[in-house]
C-alpha cells in the first residue's frame, strides 16, 4: 500500500459503480437500515444522460415498485404488450402481453430511471461519489476488504467495508479482482454488429418493430414521446462516423420496407454508435468477500433487452443477501448468491441467443448462408403459425 494514505473512511457495504444495479442495491440497503457507500468513475451528468435500453419486465417494475423505487416510472412509463415482425413474406403482429403469464414490458429510458435512483439514494441519505475511479480492490479473504479510490485532484485513497458489491461493468475493476482461478468466463463473440442509432423523432410505428431483410436486420423501438432507437446491422469493424443521416435513413426504408408498410418519421440521428453482439457469463459471480452483480457478473445481448432487467433482480437478491448476513447473522443465501442467480441469467442468454439466429443470417450465395437464412425464415414462419411457440416466446420475451 505503498504511496496511498491510510484508511480515511468507509460503509459495510462499498458498492462501485452506479448504473441500475449498484444504485437499486444502495437503496435497498439503506431501506433495511445497512450503511453503504457508492463511488462511481463518470459525473452525475454523465451517469443520468447516457442513454441505455428501456424496456423493463414485470418482474424487474414490481421489484421496483415494490420496494419505493418505482414513482417515476409509474408516472411516466407506458406500457408496451406487442411486438412486429416484417420480411419479404409480410408483416405480422404479436400480442405477447395476451400470451403466456399474459405480462408486458414498460417503456421507460434508463437515463431517466438512473436519475430517479440517484435522487432516491440521495434523499434516503446515502453517499454516493460520482468522479470517483477505483484502481484497486483487494482484502477479499480477510474480514475488511478495501478499495482504492482517487479523489477529485486525483490522489489515492483507501475505503474499508466488510462487503463490496461490483457493480461496474464488465470492463471495471471489480470483475478484474477475481483469482484466474477462482472463476470461469463462458463467452460468446456472435459475429454480427449493430448501427445504434437514437433519432430526434417521434416514434413512427406503434410498437416494437423487427425487420428481417437479406441485407440485414433493421429494428424500430420507442424511448419517448420525440426520441426513437433504430439499429441496422452492419460490419463488424464498422466506424458509425461514416453512416451519414442520408445514408441511415436510405438504408432504414429499406430493410424497413417502407415502400410497402408506410414511411418513417424522419429527423436528425442524434447519436450513432456501433454495437457488437456479444455474451459472456462469469461463473461464480462472487468471491471471497466480492459479489459482482449486472454487466460486471455477465454481459447479455441486446437483442431481446434483458440487461437491465438482470442487474435490477440481481442487485434485490444481493441486498436480501446482505440483509440475512447483516442482521440475522445467516450468510447463508450470500453464499448462495451465485447458484440462485446464474440459472436466471442462462435463460436470459439462451433467449438472448435464439433472438439472434431469428433476427440476423449471413448474406451470400454458398450453401451454408443459404441453409442458415432458410432456418431464419423457418423460425419467424413458426413464430407467425404455432400458438405453442407465440406462448413460449411470450413466456421469455418478458420474463426473468
Amino acid at each position: 500500500m505503498a504511496n496511498k494514505r491510510s484508511f480515511t473512511g468507509g460503509a459495510t457495504v462499498l458498492i462501485v459503480g452506479a448504473g441500475p444495479a449498484g444504485l437499486v442495491l444502495g437503496n435497498l440497503l439503506l431501506a433495511a437500515g445497512i450503511d453503504c457507500l457508492i463511488v462511481e468513475r463518470a459525473d452525475r451528468a454523465h451517469v443520468e444522460r447516457r442513454a441505455r435500453a428501456g424496456f423493463l419486465a414485470a418482474d424487474t417494475v414490481r421489484a421496483l415498485v415494490g420496494n419505493g423505487l418505482g414513482t417515476g416510472l409509474s408516472a411516466r412509463g407506458r406500457p408496451h404488450d406487442t411486438c412486429v415482425f416484417r420480411s419479404e413474406r409480410g408483416e405480422f403482429a404479436l400480442r405477447y402481453g395476451g400470451l403466456g403469464r399474459g405480462e408486458a414490458h414498460t417503456v421507460y429510458p434508463q437515463q431517466e430511471l438512473v436519475a430517479d435512483l440517484v435522487a432516491e439514494f440521495l434523499r434516503r441519505g446515502g453517499d454516493l461519489r460520482f468522479g470517483t475511479p477505483v484502481t484497486e480492490v483487494g482484502g477479499l479473504d480477510d474480514d475488511r476488504p478495501w478499495l482504492v479510490a482517487l479523489d477529485a485532484d486525483g490522489t489515492p485513497y483507501r475505503l474499508e467495508g466488510r462487503y463490496v458489491a461490483g457493480c461496474d461493468g464488465r470492463h471495471g475493476v471489480c470483475r478484474k479482482a477475481f483469482p484466474a482461478a477462482a472463476v470461469h468466463a463462458h463467452r460468446r463473440r456472435h459475429g454480427v454488429s449493430w448501427l445504434a442509432l437514437l433519432v430526434g423523432t417521434p416514434p413512427a410505428l406503434p410498437a416494437v418493430t423487427y425487420a428481417v431483410h437479406d441485407r440485414g436486420f433493421a429494428g424500430h423501438m420507442a424511448r419517448t414521446a420525440s426520441v426513437t432507437r433504430y439499429y441496422l446491422q452492419c460490419e463488424p469493424g464498422t466506424d458509425p462516423g461514416t453512416w451519414s443521416d442520408s445514408a441511415v435513413w436510405e438504408e432504414l426504408d429499406v430493410r424497413m420496407r417502407a415502400e410497402r408498410f408506410g414511411p418513417l418519421r424522419r429527423g436528425p440521428v442524434l447519436e450513432r454508435a456501433v454495437v457488437d453482439l456479444e455474451s459472456d457469463v462469469l461463473d461464480p459471480m462472487q468471491y471471497g468477500r466480492l459479489f459482482l452483480a449486472g454487466d460486471a457478473a455477465g454481459l447479455i445481448s441486446p437483442s431481446a433487452a434483458k440487461g437491465a432487467n438482470l442487474a435490477v433482480m440481481a442487485a434485490e437478491t444481493l441486498a436480501r443477501a446482505f440483509t440475512a448476513a447483516l442482521h440475522q447473522g445467516d450468510e447463508e443465501p450470500l453464499a448462495r448468491y451465485s447458484a440462485t442467480c446464474l440459472p436466471r441469467i442462462w435463460r436470459a442468454q439462451e433467449f438472448s441467443h435464439w433472438m439472434i439466429g431469428l433476427l440476423h443470417a449471413p448474406p451470400g450465395g454458398d450453401d451454408e448462408s443459404r441453409f442458415l437464412r432458410a432456418l431464419r425464415d423457418s423460425r419467424l414462419e413458426s413464430l407467425r403459425t404455432s400458438p405453442v411457440q407465440q406462448h413460449a416466446f411470450a413466456d421469455n420475451y418478458v420474463g426473468i
